[in-house]
């Protein structure tokens, strides 16, 4: 496995600056298809800061990131021996859609549905909630940019609120 680690340096409303990052991991068959795991921002610098020392700031907000990785790690590991019934997974995505606990068009339903129970490489056979992951930001792909990122923000927290006290 994997893990890549996307970085976007984002200035708040507020005038503060932060660094947001991803964690995707890629089975070595499917890097192009990774799923994203989770998201959060990092503040780096406070606002009204006079001069701004960028490359500072990068390595004062990687730094706190890599102190997450482990337990990131620990999560997508977890997820990838956490198996699910059919019915749970029909249920997961009948609330992320239908009950709109996800920040996503709901004609993505089907994609999700026929990626989970249908999926097109042998990694995600199994039947497990990593697999399901995969397969709603593999459906999330359809999305722009900004919407794709706000809804795979949205699955970490769900999916972690929904299957945290199974691990």
């Amino acid at each position: 496995m994997i893990i890549v680690n996307p970085i976007w340096v984002q200035s708040t409303t507020e005038g503060d600056l932060r660094l947001r990052r991803c964690f995707r991991t890629d089975t070595p068959g499917a890097r192009q298809f990774g799923s994203i795991v989770a998201c959060a921002f990092t503040p780096v610098l406070a606002k009204h800061s006079n001069p701004f020392p960028l490359i500072d700031c990068i390595a004062v907000g990687v730094d706190r990131m890599q102190r997450n990785f482990e337990p990131m790690r620990k999560q997508v590991e977890a997820w990838q021996r956490s198996e699910l019934t059919d019915v749970t997974a029909k249920v997961v995505i009948y609330e992320a859609f239908v009950e709109g606990r996800l920040e996503a068009p709901k004609h993505l339903a089907r994609t999700v549905h026929d990626l989970y129970f249908e999926p097109k490489y042998e990694e995600f056979q199994p039947r497990t909630v990593w697999s399901l992951s995969h397969a709603f930001t593999s459906a999330f792909k359809e999305l722009d940019p900004i919407p794709q990122f706000r809804a795979t923000a949205k699955l970490g927290e769900l999916l972690e609120a929904r299957f945290s006290q199974s691990f």
